[in-house]
């Protein structure tokens, strides 16, 4: 979201400030893996080790074309290093990577012609720094126990008192989203700016309207896929004012309102960084913005957490149904600008919003 004071060019930037941005972001620390151990049981349940209080995301792809299907976790740090570890029975290979400089990626990949089905893939919290997934009705067993690290490693934090744990997710859809029943939900996304009006523009010269746009369209997209109805505010570079924007919420009938935007301060801050979420009224729009800034949080490791606040944005304080407004991150910021700028990135923060929303309809 453009600030009120005057936005700099990507002009600004000049000779000394590509050198000052790749000072900055090579002193920006490494964040170790929050992956502490896992294993897969012969029973095929896989169970993790993480630190506590971490967040994760949790993925299922069909097999294709002699594969077989895959299931990964995403966690938020990077590993020591990337490995492939031999499978056994139903699981073909293990692999841990880093598919962004903030992430660990635990992947399982199953044998061909194994068959899991994604609405019994659940991945449960037990404790603050434990989860466990079940694959069940595997056609051959796990022959040998596959792991790395202690994960009965004692843990001061499981046997706190009164610890809140993490709950269940709902069950994953074939692209890891939460399943909700179909047709039953209309939600409407807000793209914002537009046309003439570009938003922030930050590093590089990216515009904020192109990066809200294009994930505006994917999160659309993606509720589509899942029996979501979605009306668009606007779905191409047009101008459109606030007051049309309430207008066409309001009409629909809608169960949320996400207007989705990116944040700038100055060119000359690119160490500001942050996703934050707002919300006008308490209760369902305070449960709204709260499970977005989870998810986005979640697909966005290593960036500051500006938190769930109440604000007075105009699209969000006159519509009628809950609301939230969604700062994927600074236009202007040394982390965030990069990820902004990058298609796959984009394609996570459009699959961690969805979720959110997803998340939200489903706990209604």
């Amino acid at each position: 979201m453009r600030p009120l004071r005057r936005w700099l060019g990507s002009r600004w930037l000049g000779w000394r400030g590509v050198l000052v941005l790749a000072l900055l972001l090579a002193d920006l620390p490494a964040l170790a893996s929050s992956l502490a151990a896992w294993r897969v049981t012969r029973q095929g349940i896989l169970e993790l080790r993480t630190t506590p209080d971490v967040s994760l995301q949790a993925y299922y792809e069909a097999g294709e074309a002699g594969r077989g299907p895959r299931v990964w976790v995403d966690f938020p740090g990077a590993p020591q290093r990337s490995r492939t570890i031999r499978g056994s029975g139903a699981i073909r290979e293990v692999r841990i990577g880093q598919p962004t400089p903030t992430t660990t990626r635990l992947v399982l990949e199953f044998a061909p012609g194994t068959r899991l089905d994604p609405r019994s893939l659940r991945l449960v919290g037990t404790a603050r720094d434990r989860w466990r997934m079940e694959f069940r009705g595997l056609d051959r067993p796990v022959l040998l126990g596959l792991g790395e690290g202690n994960i009965e490693a004692s843990s001061v934090w499981a046997a706190a008192p009164h610890t809140s744990f993490p709950t269940a997710t709902a069950p994953l859809s074939a692209d890891g989203l939460p399943v909700v029943p179909r047709g039953r939900h209309l939600v409407v996304i807000d793209p914002g700016h537009g046309g003439p009006d570009p938003g922030a523009v930050g590093i590089g010269g990216l515009r904020e309207t192109n990066v809200v746009l294009d994930v505006s369209l994917q999160v659309a997209r993606l509720l589509q896929a899942r029996g979501v109805q979605v009306t668009l505010t606007r779905t191409s570079e047009i101008d459109l004012d606030l007051p049309p924007r309430v207008s066409i919420a309001n009409r629909s009938g809608a169960a949320a309102f996400v207007s989705i935007h990116a944040n700038a301060l100055s060119m000359a801050r690119p160490d500001v960084n942050g996703v934050e979420t707002f919300f006008f009224s308490g209760g369902p729009s305070q449960a709204l913005a709260s499970s977005l800034q989870r998810r986005m949080m979640a697909a966005s490791p290593g960036t500051p957490n500006r938190g769930v606040k109440q604000g007075r944005f105009f699209v969000i304080r006159r519509t009628v149904m809950p609301a939230a407004l969604v700062e994927m991150g600074f236009v202007t910021g040394a982390i965030d600008a990069p990820r902004l700028a990058n298609p796959d990135f984009r394609r996570r923060m459009a699959l961690a919003i969805a979720a959110g929303i997803l998340d939200y309809l489903g706990g209604r």
